[in-house]
This record gives structure tokens, C-alpha cells and sequence, in this order.
């Protein structure tokens, strides 16, 4: 039973404190407690309208997410969690040097099942054979520690784990940051590598217990809207303010049982962008035919929270309010209707141009060129991947698309998601009706997601329902005077666009004749071609290395004390994985960490890589008993101050400065390619998601954070005393001084939020790599 007067009238009562109350979105600001189904504020409030007692910890523990987290932990304090997961993911930007993680560290055999799809550098030209190479590694480990192997382009890596590996219950860790698999009730999590490695070595995921927040839908969309409407609305609402950050969003409320499961998936796969952690939806009967028709009904368990269950805070969406979205230009976060572009087009296009242009280094956007008199216009359109690719997205593309024509001046591109996607599309004519209109059909490919495929001109507007719309994710090279841009939309919107030429429009001014036909799912398809191989790995098989296939440089311990340069400052409010190592033109060279490097901070910082290179060389000449020259003249300013700097213990390292690093992407490469570098730490004033901060950690970089981060500026030295065993004891805070160019010494406290014991262990012995190594032996 749902009852939604209680929901009305807290709404009503917090319209002032909360952030978005007069939009479709509204974020309660506090706690609430979920009892059948109806919300309430406060046990006060539960026990007066139905007379039943609670507490919040009980209530806390009634949640789906706990239930799940629960069921995988291996021991706590009920606050620290050591997760272990049913299942792994990884693709081929990211398997190879997870892979080599664990080999250096004594991997033996994978523990779970582990799937290497190949759907990121399966079409990517940089580098020759450097690709294929890859592939072939992926499938000789798989034969040799038994594992599930995707050949290129058979399907995107969370569209295969959808159709073959999530299930009700479940957790599964892939080092992607798009690994949410919630609306199947698993909860999917996207971490850097290092994560995966400890898993496949038997160790655990530690965290402390995540919050959980409630998002309540209630209503259902109307003819027009798709999922990628809603989960721009929701990002757009919810991003800014922080409130899901880090922490579990729980999908419950009637809503959820008015949307498709394909409309839940695309959903779900885009709550990475709002920030938080992980997702879980409540399963119904629609879940169970899901399952079903994917060969999988024994996977199937009825979820929902207990009776009554306590979440940290709430946010409502009222499904049938939702419009057409577009994310302007350059996050997905930046969400408006399409109505309101149509109606305030040149200062919406104004303000993005100069956002936007504060961002970028080099090229300058030009946005107002869109602005005609009839409206606003791009010129291409992409429908792919894990967000857009699937089959409810691209059948009602074609809808819209039958029988019209999409004009010259605009291209459109469809990516399905799987073959077995494709195979039903092509089967039940959808895929034809695309054709005839003129668009595309591609491979199973995530290259516009991540800026390698279909590059648009100099210039140019890309619409895409794609998972980001992050500077360059679209093949610019703003340093090289190239520049377009991407905007975010959703399938039926683009599709809307390309039968108008280009001029943005909403599907939901279009007067469609819309078709419900459920998607024929073929697993024979998978089975003819897919290489299961969990559980019989074979432990005298070879691995297949290809020329750019190289191991990890080795990483030093931490020292007694350190000296570090900032070597470069970014004073942007947050900073994303791209801007720390660029996607795109970089990934065919993430199997060799020293080549990869090279690209670190080149889109926001081209300075970077040469200051850490003179910073590389003063350490060589200390560890030959030298001082050079620079790190002379701060050792004679720290003398004057008293502080007698001990060459033989004192390690000099570089470090990143920023705000707010770390938002997008898992990929480790964000950290790893700065530790190769010579990287010791980061200094920040807090730190964008949880997994950037633990790439930090399993890299050997400490994740210092500093409160007036003002008070440090590029080329300062940091010397750290006594650094070492600060950790052994817990670390905390510790006072550090800053050299100035000019000679003087500053105080400049220093912190770290908490870390655990292995975390502190890690960041003594210099690296995940070296801390396996140290307890192997």
C-alpha cells in the first residue's frame, strides 16, 4: 500500500529549507523514515500516525542497501565494512594493468567470476596493433586464471553485465565508474583498479558504512520523455548540492513500477554523475520478466525495504512533471528543459560559452553560433553505449525516425549496446526503419562516451545520449585549436532533432506513434562466441604480451620525512579524471605506464609532465648523496628555521594541487600516471568521490587536504617532517611548512580523513604492489 499524503505534506512543510522545492526534483534536507511505503520525518511523527515504535539504527538497517552490504561483509565494527563481491568487470582501458597489479602481487587464479569485455579500444586506431594486442592478452589470462572474456564489439561492458551477470542480491565492483547495475537489484560499484586487484587476491573493500538516501519517484513520465530526461533532471538537481555524494540512492516509491526496466537501467547507469557511491531499486514482476527472458528467472528476489526503514535524507521526483532535457555544454549536471533553451536560448548559450571558456585552455567555444532565428541547431547526433544504446532507446528512435528523412546538414549515429540488442532491432525492423531515414548503425562501442568515435568538426554541436558530456569527450584538442561540444539528450529528443535538420527539439512536441514490442533476446549469440572460463583456469597457460604491454615502475617506500614540489595548482571548483589524464587519444596506451604518463594534466596543465621530470632528476641526484642546486637553497631556509633537513631520509616527490579533484571517471590512470611521475602527494581541500581518494591511496600518494589551500601556490616546497612515522601512528594531522620561491618558511597544517589500517599500510610501503609483495613474502 502506498500512501502519499504524508509525502505531500512534509513536502509542503520543508518547501522553504529545500534545495530545488518549486522544480520537479525536490531534496528534503534531513532524514525520513519509509513505513509502508508512506514517508515520515521523525519517529515522533510515525508513532502518532500509525502507532508504531522505531529507532534509527534498527530502521537504518532496514534498507535494501544494508541488506545487500550485510550479506557481503566479512567482519566490522558495524561501521567499517570489508566487502567481497560476487562478481568483477573490467575493459580494455583498464583489465591490463589490473591484471599486472595482481601479478606483480602473486595473483594465482581469479576467485569470481571476472569479465573482460573489449568495447573501449575496439575501434581506436593510436598506436598500430597496440589495441588487438591487448585483447589478446585479455583472452590468454582468462585461459590462464579462468576467466569470462568478450570478444571486440559484441558488447559494451554494463550492457553485458546487465544481460548476463546482475542479479537480485548481488554486488558486483567493475573499474568503471558507469558500474550500476541497481535497477536489477545488485549493487554495482566503479573503482579504480587497485580495488580490483585486491579482490582478485582474496582481500576486501573497505569502507566505512555509507549513508543511505531515499529517492522517491511517484507518477510516470509522459510520450516523449525517456530515462536520459530523467536522469538529467535528477543530476541537475542533486549534483551541486552534494547531498547523494559518496553515499547510497535507493530507488523507491510507486514511480518506480510505472517505468520499463530498460527505462530503470538507463536510469540507474547515470546516478555515477550525481556523485554518490552505489544504487538499488526495488524489484517487481517486470524485473522477474527481465530476468527471464535473459535465460536468468532463478536470479530473481523480490526487494524492498523492511517496514520501516530510516534513509539519511530524501529526495522526491514526480516522474509525470519531467520535460524533454538537454545538459548544456561541458557537464551533465548543467540540465535544463528544452522549452526553457527554445526560450531563453542566447543567455542559456551565453553563460555555457563562458563557463566553458573559463575551463578550457586554448581553443574558444563558440556557442552563440548555434542561436539562428529559428531556434537552436547542432549538427550531429550520437544514441550509444551503456546510456543510450539500449533496446526500449533506439526502438523509439525509430519511431520517431520511420519513414522520415534526417536532412544533410546533421549525421546520427546509433551504437546498440550488445549484438543480441542489435540482432532483436534488426529482426523486428527498426534497425532498417534508422537506415532509411539516414542514420548509422555502428558497432557495440563506447567510443562517444569517452571521446573516440564519430568526432565531430571544429565547431560543432554533438547531441548525444551518452554517459558524459565532459570537456574534449567529444575528440577536441583545445591545445591543437580544435574545439566543439558535446550536450546531453536523450535518445528520443535527438532522434526528434534529426528529423527537424538539426534544430534542437523535444520529442514531446512531436505527435508519434509510438510501439511497445519487448526486445527478443538471443543468448545464443553470446554462447557461440564468449569464453567462460571461471573455474577452470589453467595455471601452466602463458600470457600473450604485445610490444607496448609493460610492467609497473617501481614505486618507493614512504620516507621519514618529505620534500615536495607543487608542481601544478588548478584552481578550478572541482577537477575531473579527464582534465588528470585525458580520455580519448590516451587510452590505446594505458597498458604502458611510462607512455601513458606523459599525457598527465596535458589538456589543463601542458606545464606538468616537464616539472615533475626536474623534480625526477633532483631526486636522482639525492639518492647519489647530491643536493641540487634548488633543493639546496630550501634546505637552507628550513636550517634558518630551524629545521635541519636529513638528505639520506628525506624522499622529494611532486604534488598536484586542487580544490576538488577527482570527479568522473575510476580509472586509476588519474593517480598512477602521477606516482610514475614522481608523485608523493595531493593537496586538496576535499576530495570529489571516494574512489579518486583511494586511487590516491593505492598508488602511495597521500591525500593530504588543506583548508586554505590558497596559502600554497605553484612551484612552493612542502617539507613534511617526521611524515612517516605520523602514518605508523595513525596519521590524522601533522604540521608541514611551506618554502616559498623566495625563501620563506610558513606553517601549513595538513590532514587526512580517516584512513584504515591497510590504507596506512599501503601509503608505508609505497604502493598496493609493493605492500602484496611485502606480505606474500
Amino acid at each position: 500500500m502506498t500512501c502519499l499524503a504524508p509525502w505531500e505534506e512534509m513536502i509542503y512543510h520543508d518547501r522553504e529549507q529545500a534545495e530545488g522545492a518549486d522544480g520537479m526534483v525536490r531534496i528534503f534536507g534531513h532524514g525520513v523514515y519509509l513505513l509502508d511505503g508512506c514517508l515520515y520525518g521523525t519517529q515522533e511523527e510515525v508513532l502518532e500516525r500509525t502507532g508504531v515504535r522505531t529507532d534509527m539504527e534498527t530502521a537504518m538497517g532496514e534498507t535494501m542497501a544494508w541488506r545487500i552490504l550485510e550479506k557481503h561483509n566479512q567482519g566490522g565494527d558495524g561501521k567499517t565494512l570489508h566487502l567481497k563481491f560476487d562478481s568483477l568487470t573490467s575493459h580494455d582501458i583498464t583489465y591490463v594493468g589490473i591484471i599486472q597489479t595482481a601479478r606483480a602481487s602473486g595473483l594465482e587464479s581469479f576467485p569470481v567470476p571476472y569479465v573482460l569485455t573489449n568495447c573501449h579500444n575496439s575501434l581506436c586506431a593510436v598506436g598500430g596493433t597496440i589495441n588487438e594486442d591487448d585483447h589478446k592478452f585479455a583472452l590468454s589470462a582468462c585461459r590462464k586464471y579462468g576467466g569470462i572474456y568478450v570478444p571486440p564489439n559484441y558488447a559494451n561492458i554494463h550492457s553485458f553485465n546487465r544481460e548476463t551477470m546482475a542479479g537480485c542480491g548481488r554486488m558486483i565492483l567493475g573499474s568503471d565508474s558507469h558500474t550500476r547495475y541497481g535497477a536489477l537489484g545488485t549493487m554495482g560499484v566503479g573503482e579504480g583498479g587497485g580495488e580490483l586487484a585486491k579482490q582478485l587476491l582474496g582481500r576486501t573493500y573497505d569502507m566505512t558504512r555509507p549513508d543511505v538516501v531515499a529517492v522517491y519517484l511517484t507518477g510516470s513520465p509522459r510520450p516523449g520523455v525517456g530515462p536520459h530526461d530523467v536522469a538529467l533532471a535528477l543530476c541537475g538537481s542533486v549534483y551541486a548540492s552534494g547531498v547523494v555524494r559518496n553515499r547510497v540512492m535507493e530507488f523507491v516509491g510507486p514511480g518506480v513500477h510505472a517505468l520499463s526496466m530498460e527505462f530503470r537501467n538507463a536510469v540507474d547507469v547515470m546516478t555515477t554523475e550525481t556523485t554518490c557511491w552505489s544504487s538499488i531499486w526495488e524489484t517487481d514482476e517486470k524485473t522477474r520478466t527481465y530476468l527471464e527472458r535473459h535465460g536468468r528467472g532463478g536470479d530473481y528476489q523480490e526487494m524492498r525495504p523492511g517496514r520501516c526503514a530510516y534513509y539519511q535524507d530524501c529526495v522526491a521526483l514526480d516522474l509525470s512533471e519531467v520535460e524533454s532535457m538537454i545538459a548544456m555544454p561541458m557537464h551533465p549536471s548543467l540540465a535544463v528543459s528544452i522549452h526553457e533553451l527554445q526560450d531563453n536560448a542566447s543567455s542559456l548559450l551565453k553563460a555555457c560559452e563562458e563557463r566553458a571558456n573559463e575551463q578550457i585552455r586554448g581553443a574558444r567555444l563558440d556557442m552563440m553560433s548555434k542561436l539562428h532565428s529559428d531556434g537552436v541547431w547542432a549538427e550531429q547526433g550520437e544514441i550509444a553505449g551503456c546510456a543510450g544504446g539500449t533496446y526500449d532507446n533506439i526502438r523509439a528512435a525509430a519511431d520517431i525516425l520511420r519513414g522520415k528523412n534526417i536532412a544533410l546538414g546533421f549525421s546520427l549515429s546509433v551504437y546498440p549496446g550488445s549484438l543480441p540488442t542489435l540482432s532483436s532491432l534488426i529482426r523486428n525492423g527498426c534497425a532498417q526503419d534508422l537506415i532509411q531515414a539516414g542514420a548509422l548503425i555502428r558497432e557495440c562501442f563506447c567510443g562517444p562516451c569517452f571521446g573516440a568515435g564519430d568526432c565531430p568538426a571544429n565547431g560543432e554541436l554533438s547531441l548525444r545520449h551518452t554517459t558524459r558530456n565532459f570537456p574534449s569527450r567529444e575528440g577536441s584538442r583545445p591545445m591543437e585549436g580544435q574545439m566543439a561540444a558535446v550536450a546531453l539528450m536523450d535518445a528520443r529528443s535527438v532522434a526528434a532533432t534529426g528529423v527537424n535538420g538539426g534544430r534542437i527539439t523535444a520529442a514531446t512536441d512531436l505527435d508519434v506513434d509510438w510501439t511497445d514490442s519487448e526486445e527478443d533476446f538471443d543468448l545464443s549469440i553470446y554462447e557461440k562466441r564468449v569464453y567462460h572460463g571461471f573455474g577452470h583456469g589453467d595455471p601452466q597457460a602463458s600470457l600473450k604480451f604485445g610490444p607496448n604491454i609493460r610492467d609497473w615502475p617501481e614505486m618507493p617506500e614512504l620516507s621519514e620525512n618529505l620534500l615536495v614540489r607543487v608542481t601544478s595548482w588548478i584552481p578550478d571548483p572541482v577537477t575531473t579524471t579527464d582534465e588528470l589524464i585525458p580520455s580519448g587519444e590516451t587510452s590505446s596506451y594505458r597498458s604502458n605506464p611510462l607512455r601513458l604518463a606523459e599525457f598527465t594534466l596535458s589538456r589543463r596543465d601542458p606545464g606538468y609532465v616537464g616539472r615533475c621530470a626536474e623534480v625526477r632528476e633532483m631526486e636522482a641526484e639525492r639518492q647519489k648523496g647530491h643536493l641540487p642546486g634548488e633543493v639546496g637553497r630550501v634546505c637552507e631556509s628550513l636550517a634558518r628555521a630551524g629545521f635541519q633537513v636529513r638528505p639520506e631520509d628525506t624522499h622529494i616527490g611532486s604534488a598536484v594541487s586542487a580544490r576538488m579533484p577527482g570527479d568522473g571517471s575510476a580509472r586509476e590512470q588519474a593517480a598512477s600516471c602521477q606516482r610514475v611521475l614522481g608523485g608523493s602527494a595531493n593537496f586538496a581541500q576535499a576530495y570529489a568521490t571516494k574512489r579518486y581518494r583511494g586511487n590516491c591511496v593505492n598508488w602511495g600518494m597521500i591525500p593530504f587536504e588543506v583548508e586554505a589551500l590558497e596559502s600554497l601556490a605553484l612551484g612552493d616546497w612542502v617539507y613534511i617532517p617526521g611524515v612517516r612515522q605520523w602514518m605508523m601512528d595513525g596519521a590524522g594531522e601533522i604540521q608541514a611548512f611551506r618554502v616559498t620561491p623566495e625563501g620563506r618558511v610558513e606553517k601549513l597544517p595538513l590532514k587526512t580523513s580517516p584512513l584504515t589500517d591497510v590504507e596506512r599500510e599501503v601509503l608505508l610501503e609505497g604502493c598496493l604492489i609493493n605492500y602484496y609483495r611485502k606480505h606474500r613474502a
